[in-house]
């Protein structure tokens, strides 16, 4: 999930591992991919801990704040962001709490170039766990609420436009297919 003045700050930063990692494309709606429900990870290994760096390195590129496996083709339970604090992972996220009301202008990687004033919880509350397989519990209110509750939607099959009023999908979704079609005709 982007926002405009994070995404720039956090582009500036360097790579998230001594090795060298992979930058991925960002699937983008209407991808199929984007609307499953992605699985549980089963196995705490090397490619899972690659997969994390990698995805952080591509949040870093998009320039993004937060990103879910899904958006990148893997339909895992993983999750990456960075709300300011340096970056973090949850791995198979569970939303336990959330609370108040906040709008905030949100914008997505899977929907690029696109903002809408989004109304959820103020404050969030996931509980996962890190590469190791450990219990991780990560909270917060604003962006990290917000970020938390953005990725953990991808991993529920669940997209940005979801959270539109009829009215306003309804235009979104006419605006990205006019898009799409002057994108196939040049």
């Amino acid at each position: 999930m982007p926002t405009r003045s994070t995404c720039e700050r956090l582009s500036r930063r360097g790579a998230v591992a001594s090795r060298a990692v992979a930058v991925f494309p960002i699937r983008v709606y209407p991808d199929p991919v984007l609307r499953m429900k992605a699985a549980p990870v089963e196995r705490f290994d090397d490619d899972l801990a690659r997969l994390v760096d990698d995805m952080v390195e591509t949040m870093y590129a998009a320039p993004g704040v937060g990103l879910a496996a899904p958006q990148i083709g893997v339909s895992l339970r993983v999750v990456v962001f960075d709300a300011g604090e340096g970056p973090r992972h949850l791995i198979n996220p569970v939303m336990e709490s959330t609370s108040g009301e906040h709008e905030f202008e949100e914008g997505c990687l899977s929907v690029p170039g696109k903002w809408w004033p989004i109304t959820r919880p103020a404050f969030a509350r996931a509980r996962g766990l890190d590469i190791r397989g450990e219990e991780v519990v990560y909270e917060g209110d604003e962006l990290v609420g917000r970020v938390l509750q953005h990725e953990l939607d991808h991993v529920d099959g669940i997209v940005l436009l979801e959270h539109l009023g009829r009215r306003e999908r309804k235009q979104a979704l006419r605006e990205l297919r006019e898009e799409a079609a002057f994108d196939r005709s040049t």
